[in-house]
Parts: C-alpha cells; sequence; structure tokens
C-alpha cells in the first residue's frame, strides 16, 4: 500500500512535534546540568564545611592549632 501525500505530510508534522518536545528536554537537562549556583545553594551546609576543613588544612591543620594553644609560635 502505497502512502499518499496526507500521510506524508501528517507523519512529517508528528516528527516535527517530537523534535521540538526533544529539543525542549534537552535544553532543560544543559540548563540544569550547567547549574552551579544552584547546585551550592542546595548543598550549602556541605560546602561550607568543605570549605572550612581545606581552609584549616591549608592554614597548618592539627599541628598549627596545638601549637597556637600551647604558646609556640
Amino acid at each position: 500500500m502505497a502512502r499518499t501525500d496526507a500521510d506524508v505530510r501528517r507523519e512529517l508534522v508528528e516528527e516535527r512535534g517530537q523534535l521540538i518536545d526533544a529539543v525542549g528536554t534537552l535544553r532543560s537537562e544543559i540548563k540544569a546540568a550547567t547549574d552551579i549556583r544552584g547546585r551550592v545553594r542546595a548543598n550549602l551546609p556541605a560546602a561550607t564545611a568543605g570549605a572550612l576543613g581545606l581552609g584549616f588544612v591549608a592554614a597548618g591543620g592539627i599541628g598549627a592549632t596545638v601549637r597556637r594553644l600551647i604558646g609556640r609560635d
């Protein structure tokens, strides 16, 4: 059975709609994947703790803290 012009047009319209949906989904997924500010905001307590821990280690960690507490500068 041969396809008519109307069948081909209908299929094109359906495929165009599917393509538009796919592009919209892809855009939203890309936006979500690249939203660093939103990720940090969602994980702010963990990000803060990590930054404090990294600062502590960079400043000398426990050794520097003990030296300061016992008065050896």
